[in-house]
Protein backbone atom coordinates (compact mmCIF):
# COMPACT_ATOMS: atom_id res chain seq x y z
CA UNK A 1 0.00 0.00 0.00
CA UNK A 2 3.01 2.29 0.26
CA UNK A 3 6.07 2.33 -1.97
CA UNK A 4 9.58 3.21 -0.75
CA UNK A 5 12.51 4.24 -2.94
CA UNK A 6 15.26 4.19 -0.34
CA UNK A 7 16.42 1.43 1.98
CA UNK A 8 16.51 3.98 4.78
CA UNK A 9 12.80 4.57 4.38
CA UNK A 10 12.15 0.83 4.60
CA UNK A 11 14.25 0.64 7.76
CA UNK A 12 12.11 3.34 9.35
CA UNK A 13 8.79 1.67 8.52
CA UNK A 14 6.61 -0.67 10.54
CA UNK A 15 4.12 -3.26 9.31
CA UNK A 16 0.61 -3.29 10.77
CA UNK A 17 -1.25 -6.57 10.08
CA UNK A 18 -4.98 -5.93 9.67
CA UNK A 19 -7.66 -8.61 10.16
CA UNK A 20 -11.34 -8.11 9.20
CA UNK A 21 -14.07 -10.21 10.86
CA UNK A 22 -17.89 -10.38 10.79
CA UNK A 23 -20.31 -11.82 13.36
CA UNK A 24 -21.92 -14.84 11.67
CA UNK A 25 -23.03 -18.45 12.02
CA UNK A 26 -23.50 -21.43 9.73
CA UNK A 27 -22.86 -21.38 5.98
CA UNK A 28 -25.38 -22.52 3.42
CA UNK A 29 -23.13 -24.44 1.04
CA UNK A 30 -25.11 -23.72 -2.11
CA UNK A 31 -25.32 -19.97 -1.53
CA UNK A 32 -22.09 -19.32 0.38
CA UNK A 33 -24.37 -17.46 2.78
CA UNK A 34 -23.69 -17.48 6.54
CA UNK A 35 -26.66 -18.24 8.78
CA UNK A 36 -26.89 -16.46 12.09
CA UNK A 37 -29.29 -17.07 14.93
CA UNK A 38 -30.83 -13.74 15.84
CA UNK A 39 -30.10 -12.68 19.46
CA UNK A 40 -33.23 -12.96 21.57
CA UNK A 41 -35.07 -14.85 18.85
CA UNK A 42 -34.36 -18.58 19.28
CA UNK A 43 -35.53 -20.89 16.55
CA UNK A 44 -35.13 -18.51 13.61
CA UNK A 45 -32.11 -18.02 11.41
CA UNK A 46 -31.02 -15.66 8.71
CA UNK A 47 -28.69 -16.00 5.77
CA UNK A 48 -26.13 -13.33 5.00
CA UNK A 49 -24.03 -13.16 1.86
CA UNK A 50 -20.29 -12.99 2.36
CA UNK A 51 -18.86 -9.60 1.34
CA UNK A 52 -17.22 -9.29 -2.04
CA UNK A 53 -16.00 -5.73 -1.47
CA UNK A 54 -14.00 -4.28 1.41
CA UNK A 55 -13.07 -0.60 1.60
CA UNK A 56 -10.32 0.42 4.06
CA UNK A 57 -9.40 3.83 5.47
CA UNK A 58 -6.36 4.25 7.75
CA UNK A 59 -5.87 7.49 9.66
CA UNK A 60 -2.77 8.72 11.48
CA UNK A 61 -2.35 11.59 13.90
CA UNK A 62 0.17 13.98 12.37
CA UNK A 63 0.76 17.73 12.63
CA UNK A 64 -1.85 18.05 15.36
CA UNK A 65 -4.67 16.55 13.30
CA UNK A 66 -6.03 13.25 12.06
CA UNK A 67 -5.25 12.57 8.42
CA UNK A 68 -6.32 9.71 6.15
CA UNK A 69 -3.00 8.18 5.12
CA UNK A 70 -4.12 5.04 3.24
CA UNK A 71 -7.20 3.86 1.37
CA UNK A 72 -7.72 0.47 -0.25
CA UNK A 73 -10.47 -1.47 -2.03
CA UNK A 74 -10.19 -5.26 -2.09
CA UNK A 75 -12.54 -7.83 -3.62
CA UNK A 76 -12.49 -11.04 -1.57
CA UNK A 77 -13.94 -14.32 -2.79
CA UNK A 78 -16.04 -16.65 -0.65
CA UNK A 79 -13.03 -19.00 -0.32
CA UNK A 80 -11.11 -16.23 1.44
CA UNK A 81 -13.52 -16.18 4.39
CA UNK A 82 -13.17 -18.80 7.11
CA UNK A 83 -15.40 -19.60 10.03
CA UNK A 84 -13.94 -19.74 13.53
CA UNK A 85 -14.90 -19.23 17.14
CA UNK A 86 -14.39 -15.79 18.61
CA UNK A 87 -12.51 -14.81 21.74
CA UNK A 88 -12.13 -11.16 22.67
CA UNK A 89 -13.98 -7.99 23.64
CA UNK A 90 -15.81 -7.14 20.41
CA UNK A 91 -18.24 -10.07 20.40
CA UNK A 92 -19.46 -12.73 22.83
CA UNK A 93 -16.82 -15.36 23.50
CA UNK A 94 -17.58 -18.57 21.65
CA UNK A 95 -19.71 -16.92 18.96
CA UNK A 96 -19.11 -17.91 15.37
CA UNK A 97 -17.47 -15.28 13.21
CA UNK A 98 -16.15 -15.07 9.68
CA UNK A 99 -12.62 -13.87 9.15
CA UNK A 100 -11.16 -12.53 5.93
CA UNK A 101 -8.02 -14.60 5.60
CA UNK A 102 -6.11 -12.22 3.35
CA UNK A 103 -4.53 -10.05 6.02
CA UNK A 104 -3.61 -6.56 4.89
CA UNK A 105 -0.16 -5.35 5.86
CA UNK A 106 -0.03 -1.58 6.20
CA UNK A 107 3.40 0.00 5.85
CA UNK A 108 3.96 3.24 7.73
CA UNK A 109 6.64 5.18 9.54
CA UNK A 110 7.20 3.90 13.05
CA UNK A 111 7.60 7.54 14.15
CA UNK A 112 3.84 7.96 13.77
CA UNK A 113 2.58 6.09 16.77
CA UNK A 114 -1.20 6.64 16.84
CA UNK A 115 -3.62 5.50 14.17
CA UNK A 116 -7.16 4.32 13.50
CA UNK A 117 -8.65 1.92 10.95
CA UNK A 118 -12.13 2.22 9.46
CA UNK A 119 -13.62 -0.31 7.04
CA UNK A 120 -16.74 -1.16 5.06
CA UNK A 121 -17.65 -4.64 3.80
CA UNK A 122 -20.44 -5.23 1.30
CA UNK A 123 -21.82 -8.02 -0.85
CA UNK A 124 -22.46 -5.47 -3.62
CA UNK A 125 -20.28 -2.61 -4.86
CA UNK A 126 -21.00 0.76 -3.26
CA UNK A 127 -20.95 4.25 -4.72
CA UNK A 128 -19.64 6.91 -2.34
CA UNK A 129 -20.31 10.64 -2.36
CA UNK A 130 -16.61 11.21 -3.10
CA UNK A 131 -13.76 9.14 -4.45
CA UNK A 132 -11.68 7.22 -1.92
CA UNK A 133 -8.58 9.18 -2.92
CA UNK A 134 -10.41 12.42 -2.05
CA UNK A 135 -10.96 11.30 1.55
CA UNK A 136 -8.08 13.11 3.27
CA UNK A 137 -9.23 14.37 6.66
CA UNK A 138 -11.26 12.99 9.54
CA UNK A 139 -14.12 15.28 8.52
CA UNK A 140 -14.01 13.77 5.02
CA UNK A 141 -14.10 10.29 6.51
CA UNK A 142 -16.97 10.81 8.94
CA UNK A 143 -19.06 12.59 6.31
CA UNK A 144 -18.56 9.76 3.81
CA UNK A 145 -21.86 8.32 2.55
CA UNK A 146 -22.91 5.56 0.18
CA UNK A 147 -25.76 5.80 -2.30
CA UNK A 148 -28.70 3.75 -0.99
CA UNK A 149 -31.14 4.75 -3.74
CA UNK A 150 -30.73 1.77 -6.06
CA UNK A 151 -32.91 -1.32 -5.75
CA UNK A 152 -29.77 -3.49 -5.71
CA UNK A 153 -28.38 -1.74 -2.64
CA UNK A 154 -31.77 -1.65 -0.88
CA UNK A 155 -32.15 -5.41 -1.33
CA UNK A 156 -28.66 -5.99 0.07
CA UNK A 157 -28.65 -3.66 3.09
CA UNK A 158 -28.37 -6.67 5.41
CA UNK A 159 -25.09 -7.54 3.68
CA UNK A 160 -23.36 -4.21 4.43
CA UNK A 161 -21.13 -3.90 7.49
CA UNK A 162 -19.03 -1.00 8.78
CA UNK A 163 -16.98 0.06 11.78
CA UNK A 164 -19.08 2.59 13.77
CA UNK A 165 -17.04 5.70 14.56
CA UNK A 166 -18.23 5.95 18.17
CA UNK A 167 -17.82 2.32 19.27
CA UNK A 168 -15.33 2.45 22.09
CA UNK A 169 -13.53 -0.23 24.06
CA UNK A 170 -11.81 0.89 27.26
CA UNK A 171 -12.61 4.50 26.39
CA UNK A 172 -11.00 4.55 22.93
CA UNK A 173 -12.25 3.96 19.40
CA UNK A 174 -12.13 0.23 18.96
CA UNK A 175 -10.23 0.44 15.67
CA UNK A 176 -7.34 2.38 17.19
CA UNK A 177 -3.75 1.12 17.22
CA UNK A 178 -0.32 2.23 18.37
CA UNK A 179 3.17 1.26 17.28
CA UNK A 180 5.96 0.58 19.75
CA UNK A 181 9.27 1.22 18.06
CA UNK A 182 9.28 -0.95 14.95
CA UNK A 183 6.61 -3.33 16.21
CA UNK A 184 2.82 -3.17 15.91
CA UNK A 185 0.10 -5.49 17.13
CA UNK A 186 -2.32 -7.16 14.73
CA UNK A 187 -5.34 -4.92 14.23
CA UNK A 188 -8.50 -7.05 14.61
CA UNK A 189 -11.49 -5.09 13.32
CA UNK A 190 -15.00 -6.51 13.74
CA UNK A 191 -17.59 -4.94 11.43
CA UNK A 192 -21.30 -4.54 12.21
CA UNK A 193 -24.56 -4.00 10.32
CA UNK A 194 -25.17 -0.51 9.01
CA UNK A 195 -28.94 -1.10 8.51
CA UNK A 196 -31.56 -1.69 11.20
CA UNK A 197 -33.57 -4.89 11.23
CA UNK A 198 -37.37 -4.62 11.35
CA UNK A 199 -39.18 -7.83 12.35
CA UNK A 200 -42.95 -7.81 11.77
CA UNK A 201 -45.40 -10.42 13.05
CA UNK A 202 -49.16 -10.29 12.47
CA UNK A 203 -52.13 -12.34 13.57
CA UNK A 204 -55.87 -12.17 13.03
CA UNK A 205 -57.57 -13.28 16.25
CA UNK A 206 -59.37 -16.60 15.92
CA UNK A 207 -62.84 -15.19 16.55
CA UNK A 208 -62.49 -12.76 13.62
CA UNK A 209 -61.15 -15.19 11.03
CA UNK A 210 -64.65 -16.32 10.11
CA UNK A 211 -68.07 -14.87 10.77
CA UNK A 212 -70.90 -16.99 9.33
CA UNK A 213 -73.65 -14.55 10.28
CA UNK A 214 -71.92 -11.53 8.76
CA UNK A 215 -69.06 -12.55 6.41
CA UNK A 216 -68.19 -8.90 5.71
CA UNK A 217 -67.02 -8.61 9.30
CA UNK A 218 -64.57 -11.50 9.00
CA UNK A 219 -60.99 -10.25 8.86
CA UNK A 220 -58.19 -11.29 6.53
CA UNK A 221 -55.09 -9.21 5.89
CA UNK A 222 -54.70 -8.87 2.14
CA UNK A 223 -52.10 -6.10 1.87
CA UNK A 224 -49.16 -4.86 3.90
CA UNK A 225 -46.38 -2.55 2.76
CA UNK A 226 -43.44 -0.95 4.53
CA UNK A 227 -43.42 2.46 2.88
CA UNK A 228 -41.22 5.50 2.37
CA UNK A 229 -38.06 3.84 3.60
CA UNK A 230 -34.83 5.82 3.58
CA UNK A 231 -33.22 5.74 0.14
CA UNK A 232 -30.84 8.70 0.09
CA UNK A 233 -27.14 8.92 0.86
CA UNK A 234 -26.44 6.95 4.05
CA UNK A 235 -23.54 7.56 6.40
CA UNK A 236 -20.91 4.85 6.31
CA UNK A 237 -19.55 5.21 9.85
CA UNK A 238 -22.40 7.12 11.55
CA UNK A 239 -25.35 4.74 10.98
CA UNK A 240 -27.67 6.55 13.43
CA UNK A 241 -27.03 10.08 12.16
CA UNK A 242 -28.99 10.02 8.88
CA UNK A 243 -31.55 12.83 8.66
CA UNK A 244 -34.22 14.15 6.30
CA UNK A 245 -35.75 17.62 6.18
CA UNK A 246 -39.28 16.23 6.45
CA UNK A 247 -41.07 12.92 6.35
CA UNK A 248 -40.88 11.90 2.67
CA UNK A 249 -44.05 11.59 0.61
CA UNK A 250 -42.41 8.76 -1.32
CA UNK A 251 -39.43 6.47 -1.03
CA UNK A 252 -38.43 2.85 -1.27
CA UNK A 253 -41.29 0.44 -0.46
CA UNK A 254 -41.19 -3.22 0.54
CA UNK A 255 -44.19 -5.47 -0.20
CA UNK A 256 -44.84 -7.80 2.74
CA UNK A 257 -48.33 -9.18 1.97
CA UNK A 258 -50.35 -8.95 -1.22
CA UNK A 259 -53.86 -10.15 -2.07
CA UNK A 260 -52.44 -13.25 -3.77
CA UNK A 261 -50.57 -14.37 -0.62
CA UNK A 262 -53.39 -16.49 0.71
CA UNK A 263 -51.13 -18.27 3.17
CA UNK A 264 -50.42 -14.95 4.91
CA UNK A 265 -53.97 -13.62 5.20
CA UNK A 266 -54.42 -14.58 8.86
CA UNK A 267 -50.94 -14.81 10.31
CA UNK A 268 -47.35 -14.53 9.28
CA UNK A 269 -43.96 -13.06 9.95
CA UNK A 270 -41.45 -11.15 7.82
CA UNK A 271 -38.34 -9.09 8.35
CA UNK A 272 -36.40 -6.58 6.35
CA UNK A 273 -33.48 -4.21 6.78
CA UNK A 274 -33.62 -0.46 6.35
CA UNK A 275 -31.57 2.66 7.07
CA UNK A 276 -32.71 4.41 10.28
CA UNK A 277 -33.16 8.16 10.04
CA UNK A 278 -34.52 11.15 11.94
CA UNK A 279 -36.64 14.07 10.82
CA UNK A 280 -35.08 17.50 11.33
CA UNK A 281 -36.86 19.80 13.75
CA UNK A 282 -38.70 16.96 15.49
CA UNK A 283 -37.88 14.51 18.20
CA UNK A 284 -35.29 11.96 17.23
CA UNK A 285 -37.57 9.31 15.81
CA UNK A 286 -37.08 6.50 13.34
CA UNK A 287 -40.37 6.71 11.39
CA UNK A 288 -41.58 3.44 9.94
CA UNK A 289 -44.74 3.57 7.86
CA UNK A 290 -46.96 0.54 7.37
CA UNK A 291 -49.92 0.46 4.97
CA UNK A 292 -52.44 -2.33 5.62
CA UNK A 293 -55.72 -3.37 4.03
CA UNK A 294 -58.13 -6.17 4.89
CA UNK A 295 -60.60 -8.26 2.92
CA UNK A 296 -59.23 -7.20 -0.44
CA UNK A 297 -60.32 -3.58 -0.04
CA UNK A 298 -58.80 -0.87 -2.19
CA UNK A 299 -58.08 2.75 -1.38
CA UNK A 300 -55.81 4.14 1.28
CA UNK A 301 -56.29 1.36 3.81
CA UNK A 302 -54.89 1.88 7.29
CA UNK A 303 -51.64 3.82 7.24
CA UNK A 304 -49.69 3.59 10.46
CA UNK A 305 -46.54 5.60 11.16
CA UNK A 306 -44.55 4.10 14.00
CA UNK A 307 -42.20 6.56 15.67
CA UNK A 308 -39.39 4.63 17.31
CA UNK A 309 -37.15 6.82 19.50
CA UNK A 310 -33.49 6.18 18.74
CA UNK A 311 -30.35 7.19 20.54
CA UNK A 312 -28.22 8.90 17.89
CA UNK A 313 -25.17 8.64 20.15
CA UNK A 314 -25.39 4.83 20.21
CA UNK A 315 -22.93 2.78 18.18
CA UNK A 316 -25.16 0.02 16.83
CA UNK A 317 -28.34 0.15 14.77
CA UNK A 318 -31.48 -1.18 16.50
CA UNK A 319 -33.52 -4.31 15.98
CA UNK A 320 -37.22 -3.40 15.92
CA UNK A 321 -39.97 -5.92 16.51
CA UNK A 322 -43.65 -5.22 15.82
CA UNK A 323 -46.63 -7.42 16.67
CA UNK A 324 -49.99 -6.67 15.02
CA UNK A 325 -53.11 -8.33 16.41
CA UNK A 326 -56.00 -7.61 14.04
CA UNK A 327 -59.45 -7.64 15.62
CA UNK A 328 -61.59 -5.77 13.06
CA UNK A 329 -61.52 -4.60 9.43
CA UNK A 330 -59.02 -1.81 8.94
CA UNK A 331 -60.45 1.64 8.34
CA UNK A 332 -59.32 4.10 5.72
CA UNK A 333 -57.40 6.41 8.01
CA UNK A 334 -53.89 7.33 9.08
CA UNK A 335 -52.46 7.27 12.56
CA UNK A 336 -49.11 7.95 14.19
CA UNK A 337 -48.03 6.03 17.25
CA UNK A 338 -44.90 6.34 19.34
CA UNK A 339 -43.53 3.06 20.60
CA UNK A 340 -41.23 2.52 23.53
CA UNK A 341 -37.51 3.02 23.29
Amino acid sequence: MAGCKERAEVAESVTLPLSITLPAGEVHAAMNAPQRRVPGDPGTTERFLLPQHIYYFVTMYADDEWKVMYTLHSEPTSEQWIKRRYSGTLQTDGDSIYEYTEHINLMMSYKRTDGQVYAIASAVPLTFNKSMSAVRSMDDLLSLTFDASSTTVQQNLQHIYTSPYNYKVNGSYYGAFSTIGKRAQTMNLMLYHVAAKVDIKWNVVDTMRINLSDPSEAVRLTYMDARRLYNGNAYCFKPLRNTVAELPSSGYDIHIVTQTDEGLWWEGRAYFYTIPYTVEGEKRYFPLQMLMRTNGTSGTGYQLTLNQPIDTTAAFVPWLRGNFNLTKPLENKSETKTIGS
